[in-house]
């Protein structure tokens, strides 16, 4: 991430919708440069440096999920996805191919910039390699390997610890069930999600006060899950 004003690249083929966003985030200090199309967007990614992408998926000339594949063949820079398609497999899709994370149309600037930031945040970690993430009063020292919640370490199984690793290592952006089944139990489970579900409630009766309504901890319904950095009252969340 730069370090004075972070650039941003906005793709939208509504020009109010443009202008809405660039409104936003000007305020708080990022430069903004805009496209239009699919192909006015990846000419820009590749022209210039962006700390972030914002990019709607329902463009005039090719699928925004076409975007984001030419993009992750030689970038790593975070996308936020804009969609109307509210569909839990189109979400899915849509992480599983690079996407940092989605808004849904329409939307509040307080959540996309509350989004675009923990994104900034997670790009910034990962190229300082600062070791510790905090979520709450839960603290995970990739680093030393352990995790605290309110200063007092807690006991973890591997498989909880590197469960709970991979989320912080995506803290504040939705992990898909099928990541992080592959990356914990292989790929030849990742059609199977009671395994998740059963060290999910048990990471939850170990970190969250009321494991019943999790604030660190939280579902994405039918995507995957969250490690929530600003944690808030969302209500019940099923495993």
């Amino acid at each position: 991430m730069t370090t004075n004003t972070p650039a941003i690249l906005v793709v939208d083929d509504e020009a109010q919708i443009r202008r809405f966003v660039r409104a936003g985030f000007e305020l708080q200090g990022f430069t903004i440069h805009d496209a239009e199309t699919g192909a006015a967007a990846i000419r820009d990614a590749t022209l210039r440096a962006h700390d972030l992408i914002i990019l709607d998926i329902g463009l005039p000339d090719i699928d925004g999920a076409q975007v984001v594949e030419r993009i992750r063949g030689w970038s790593d820079v975070p996308i936020i996805i804009l969609s109307v398609r509210a569909s839990e497999a189109e979400k899915v899709r849509l992480l599983e191919l690079g996407a940092d994370d989605y808004v849904v149309k329409p939307f509040g600037m307080a959540e996309l910039l509350a989004r675009a930031k923990a994104a900034l945040r997670r790009r910034q970690r990962a190229a300082t390699g600062e070791p510790v993430v905090h979520a709450g009063p839960l603290s995970v020292d990739l680093a030393a390997r352990t995790v605290s919640l309110d200063g007092q370490r807690l006991s973890l199984t591997p498989k909880e610890y590197r469960l709970l690793q991979i989320l912080a290592q995506h803290a504040s952006n939705v992990v898909t069930h099928q990541h992080l089944l592959r990356e914990v139990w292989g790929a030849a489970h990742i059609d199977d999600p009671h395994y998740l579900r059963i060290f999910v409630r048990k990471l939850r009766k170990k970190i969250e006060a009321d494991p019943t309504q999790p604030k660190i901890l939280v579902t994405e319904l039918g995507v995957g899950y969250r490690l929530a950095q600003r944690p808030a009252d969302n209500g019940p969340e099923p495993a």
